[in-house]
């Protein structure tokens, strides 16, 4: 039952600590994490869903989170594990096709060529790739993290990160001019 003062899904006062301190962190960080969450997803759509799911994880967590400077690292954490619960399970009704559905024009608006040509990329990533290479390269996480995070060996990490990066060069037109990434050894 809520406080007749309070906001009924918080069970409290809506000017609480506790809730004005979380409002200030979306409001700060919102756009970053949402930034992340659409390199997870690879849809604008799905990933304010997948942003909104870890941010209730948060809230939930909020005073337990002792480390303010490390919410970041929670929520992202928060983000990966629902992606990876969301994949598993509809892993189990995707089925692959010969042909690619038809996709809405992307408006190019303000984006580099590169920029363009990555994110379409990354968009052609199997889930596990794509994961992987956000999760090393967007979020900088060491391998054994990774690992950690997706549950598999260190490895299988290497090894699917190393097969992701040469498909995004290849499927990009980059050769071994991709900035940020050594190129692959031979």
């Amino acid at each position: 039952m809520a406080r007749p003062d309070g906001d009924p899904w918080l069970g409290g006062d809506l000017n609480d600590t506790r809730h004005e301190e979380f409002r200030e962190y979306v409001t700060a960080r919102g756009a970053a994490l949402l930034r992340a969450a659409t390199q997870l997803t690879s849809d604008r759509a799905e990933a304010e869903d997948l942003l909104q799911a870890a941010l209730a994880k948060t809230y939930l967590a909020w005073d337990r989170i002792q480390d303010r400077a490390a919410v970041d690292g929670y929520v992202r954490r928060a983000m990966v594990n629902t992606q990876i619960s969301w994949w598993r399970r509809k892993k189990l009704d995707v089925y692959p096709t010969d042909r690619l559905p038809d996709r809405p024009v992307d408006d190019h608006t303000g984006r580099s060529e590169l920029h363009d040509a990555l994110g379409r990329a990354l968009d052609r990533l199997p889930e596990r790739q794509r994961l992987a290479v956000v999760l090393r390269y967007y979020e900088d996480m060491p391998e054994n993290e990774i690992a950690e995070v997706l549950g598999i060996s260190v490895g299988t990490v290497k090894s699917t990160v190393s097969r992701a990066v040469a498909k995004l060069r290849d499927d990009a037109g980059l050769g071994a001019d991709f900035p940020g990434v050594p190129p692959q050894q031979g």
